[in-house]
């Protein structure tokens, strides 16, 4: 059976993410289809759930407000998109890895081309211009995407980021940081510092990223912000690992 709701305060689609994945911790809930524009939920559910029992799954974010629609009180609608006429769900064909991945690769891609041939510009191949041109691209390309959707992205990251769980305006300065870091590095200032600091918080980005994956929650990846729906996975965590290496490396060339 599938019911309406209206939610309100839903601004972007990070909340349509975050509403989407809090409705389907509850176990009768087998999908959930939100539609930002109206600002409405389609519950498909196996079993009855009562609107205060809906309600609490989304206690611990106030703004959102979750009631019956008019017209549309404990009656079925029409099926949501990803189920049959009665409610259950339906299989999807599934995407292979690259189709999932493809945003990250295609940006990976280019910013590795980019990368050699800067590195290979004077002749030989330089290896620490390579790692500052590449993590160069890597910050001022991811936080570009954060920033057309900030409050997305920001709403998005506070699902697993450790710091931002407990300080949400954290997001917000981490999408600058990223931008922050970007430019010192294509314009090589303060190395050791960059470097330094680049190691420390992609290492804090990383024990959230680790919990999430590990615990296997399905929560979407906010490394490009709110505008593509990427899966958190290891993927993630070879992303941000790979920048504190590249870091690392770095600041022992340096010293």
């Amino acid at each position: 059976m599938t019911h309406t709701y209206n939610i309100t305060n839903m601004t972007c689609e990070g909340c349509v993410a975050k509403v989407s994945h809090l409705l389907k911790q509850l176990p009768e809930v087998t999908g959930v289809t939100v539609n930002l524009a109206q600002g409405t939920a389609d519950v498909t559910m196996s079993s009855h759930i009562s609107t205060p029992k809906l309600q609490e799954a989304l206690k611990d974010y106030p703004k959102y407000q979750l009631s019956e629609k008019a017209g549309h009180h404990h009656m079925a609608a029409a099926p949501a998109p990803g189920t049959d006429v009665f409610g259950n769900p339906v299989a999807e064909p599934a995407k292979s890895w690259v189709q999932i991945y493809r945003p990250i690769l295609l940006i990976a891609g280019y910013i590795t081309v980019a990368s050699t041939i800067a590195a290979t510009a004077a002749g030989a191949f330089n290896g620490m211009a390579f790692m500052r041109v590449f993590m160069a691209g890597f910050f001022l390309t991811f936080s570009f995407f954060k920033m057309l959707d900030l409050r997305g992205f920001a709403e998005s990251y506070a699902m697993y980021d450790i710091v931002a769980k407990k300080i949400p305006a954290w997001g917000y300065i981490y999408a600058f940081l990223e931008l922050g870091l970007g430019l010192a590095f294509a314009t090589n200032w303060q190395p050791v510092f960059t470097n330094a600091f680049t190691a420390v918080l992609m290492s804090v980005s990383l024990v959230g990223v680790l919990q999430s994956v590990l615990s296997k929650k399905t929560i979407r990846c906010a490394c490009l912000g709110a505008v593509f729906n990427l899966p958190m996975s290891t993927v993630t965590i070879i992303e941000d690992g790979l920048m504190i290496l590249m870091s690392v490396a770095m600041l022992a060339m340096y010293l």
